[in-house]
């Protein structure tokens, strides 16, 4: 396509060269000059404009060309402050969480029925407890033991535990599919958000790109851009960016078992949840309905655990499922959790991002950007050689008239 617009620019130049020299012989050669003319200057200066988008024009140290690779750096930092304005901004995910009823998800869950009979484990697991329950005082149960579990949960800290569990889970590489549904998560939610995108692009973009139209193609190649990089960080378990958020994973179990700030903020969501009037209510009646059931199975030692187990579980999902106050209550939990994720690191995420882009030398980010818009760069050029064909011949039929 460049050898075919660079072809189109020197046919009008040999057109222009056989009008000027016939341009007695007819007047239609007076529409040819002015038509060969015009196309010159109009794929000149396309050429001239696409050119100055990603190197300087013949080399010369023309002002305000190479654009972009003189203005990698800025790039990479717009496009960070972009993704964490309008996607790791606390407002765009707890909005996101808002429309997720996640306590209601796993209501189901635990509501859906299990198959298979208990195991070897399971079942001498159900005599054990059954000994231990028919060790204890019944006096001491009941009604205590709503304010005794407020009581012991109000004592325990939660943070290290998270902290531990969290270092666990990433020791024993338990977390790689939670991380990679984050990333399938963080492509849907870019694939829908690209009118966002494109608007935010067009909106930054200059004058020279709006005119030559190049705003939009470079908007496709951001979000190309974006699509590959979430694909490779999928797709590559060494990927820089997997990485960046395995650390920032490892900074977050440090902080929960070592940063005072970060354990009393887990702490304060921690006795919200238990101070919930729902989370009393419902307590109350699970423990009233497990109550009865609990003395017959620890004088039957045979009975399978996993079915009162189960049981609980199934009473615990249908009040997931059915209380709306408790699923307001847990969903807001959870929105506190993910929130204050993305507050405390997305800008690590981000960075991330811009760092790389930065770590791109020069003809790394041009042959990126010049390969993915592709073709219609060249299309640009040709254009402007026909709309400036046509526009010479229409000002010289106004001259002639």
């Amino acid at each position: 396509m460049r050898l075919f617009a660079t072809a189109l620019l020197l046919a009008m130049a040999g057109l222009y060269i056989v009008s000027r020299n016939y341009s007695d012989g007819h007047p239609a050669w007076g529409y040819a000059r002015a038509f060969a003319e015009a196309a010159m200057v109009g794929g000149l200066a396309d050429w001239f404009a696409v050119t100055a988008l990603f190197r300087r024009p013949l080399g010369l140290p023309i002002p305000h060309t190479a654009i972009i690779p003189e203005n990698k750096d800025r790039i990479a930092d717009t496009m960070a402050a972009f993704l964490q304005a309008n996607f790791l901004t606390p407002a765009v995910v707890a909005r996101r969480m808002q429309a997720m009823n996640l306590a209601q998800a796993a209501g189901n869950f635990l509501v859906e029925p299990g198959g298979g009979g208990p195991s070897r484990i399971r079942a001498g697991a159900a005599e054990l407890f059954a000994e231990v329950l028919e060790s204890l005082d019944p006096e001491r149960l009941g009604g205590q033991v709503k304010a005794g579990l407020k009581s012991q949960l109000d004592r325990l800290e939660i943070a290290p535990l998270l902290g531990q569990m969290l270092e666990a889970a990433i020791a024993d590489k338990r977390h790689l599919p939670v991380l990679e549904s984050l990333l399938r998560w963080a492509g849907l939610t870019l694939e829908a958000n690209e009118e966002l995108v494109r608007g935010m692009i067009h909106d930054r973009a200059n004058a020279l790109l709006r005119l030559t139209g190049l705003d939009e193609r470079l908007a496709n190649s951001v979000l190309d851009g974006l699509y590959k990089l979430l694909a490779e960080c999928i797709v590559d378990p060494d990927h820089p960016l997997r990485r960046k958020v395995e650390e920032g994973l490892e900074q977050l179990a440090r902080d929960l078992s070592t940063d005072p700030e970060m354990r009393a903020k887990v702490e304060r969501i921690k006795r919200d949840l238990l101070d919930n009037p729902a989370i009393g209510r419902w307590w109350e009646g699970v423990w009233e309905r497990i109550r009865q059931s609990l003395i017959a199975t620890a004088r039957n030692p045979d009975a399978a655990l996993s079915g009162q187990l189960g049981g609980a579980l199934s009473e615990l999902g249908t009040a997931l499922r059915e209380d709306a106050l408790l699923q307001m209550q847990v969903n807001r939990f959870a929105r506190r959790i993910v929130v204050g994720l993305a507050t405390r690191y997305g800008s690590q995420i981000v960075r991330l991002v811009s760092e790389t882009v930065r770590r791109w030398d020069a003809r790394t980010v041009t042959d990126r950007i010049e390969s993915a818009v592709g073709r219609d760069l060249q299309f640009i050029r040709i254009n402007g050689t026909m709309v400036g064909g046509l526009v010479g011949v229409t000002i010289h039929l106004i001259d002639s008239l």
